[in-house]
């Protein structure tokens, strides 16, 4: 359920419209995604503000994210262990690990195509489901909840497919990079991948395409989403160097 818990000029800092008059909810407790022992609740945007595309590129600026149609930030009353980063495009310089990677990875081939589902991904999708994310609740997703998490209504989103070579036509899909795009960044929204290829490193050269990506079209950052310390399967972001983190108020250099 969500509860208003504001309305008013500039709930979130001091710049003008769009988000004048910016209606945010107070979701109710929940399980969290990330310690299941723990209960959570989010800041939601108003769903039903037709002017969520506007809004949004200066909601990733706030620290929020998209999930479907739904732009949120944890805000939990007894812990703040979810921190969002993004990376300085420009300033990021690949470590040794990352170079590998790349090399390792230098035969596949990446295309940006619309944020369409086909037969394709789902079957990729449900594959890496199984294997990341069994008995988690995901694992159980249909055609429907991936249109309705990965894809939504208003938000400009591209699939990055990455693929092995094909001859003369598309090789196989390895991995998709679910990717919003905004005036002064990406925001790397999900990611699936192969799961049986663990020694091509795919979600971190999923990562590794996107700043290149970002640096093509001269994009300032890249936003990974949120970073929780002591979270293995979070920890992985902390490698991209340098990182910024943002504090509830501005965006500073992270070293965790």
């Amino acid at each position: 359920m969500l509860q208003g818990i504001r309305r008013g000029p500039h709930p979130m800092g001091n710049d003008s419209s769009p988000t004048d008059d910016l209606r945010l909810f107070q979701t109710g407790g929940h399980p969290c995604g990330y310690w299941p022992e723990r209960s959570a609740r989010d800041l939601v945007l108003d769903p039903r503000d037709p002017r969520l595309a506007a809004i949004y590129p200066q909601a990733l600026e706030w620290g929020f994210r998209r999930s479907g149609d739904l732009v949120y930030r944890p805000h939990c009353a007894h812990c703040r262990a979810c921190i969002a980063v993004r990376i300085p495009v420009a300033d990021f310089v690949a470590d040794r690990s990352q170079r590998r990677c790349l090399a390792r990875n230098a035969d596949i081939e990446s295309r940006i195509v619309p944020a369409r589902r086909t037969a394709e991904h789902f079957e990729l999708y449900q594959r890496y489901l199984g294997s990341r994310h069994r008995d988690g609740g995901m694992d159980g997703h249909g055609t429907a909840e991936f249109d309705q998490f990965l894809v939504g209504s208003w938000s400009d989103t591209r699939f990055l497919e990455m693929r092995e070579p094909g001859d003369g036509s598309p090789g196989r899909l390895l991995a998709v990079a679910v990717t919003d795009r905004a005036p002064h960044g990406l925001s790397a929204v999900y990611t699936f991948y192969e799961p049986d290829l663990p020694q091509r490193g795919l979600g971190t050269l999923a990562i590794l395409r996107q700043i290149e990506w970002a640096r093509r079209e001269g994009l300032a950052h890249l936003y990974l989403g949120y970073w929780i310390d002591g979270h293995a399967k979070m920890d992985y972001k902390r490698r991209f160097r340098p990182l910024e983190a943002f504090d509830g108020r501005r965006w500073r250099r992270f070293e965790p």
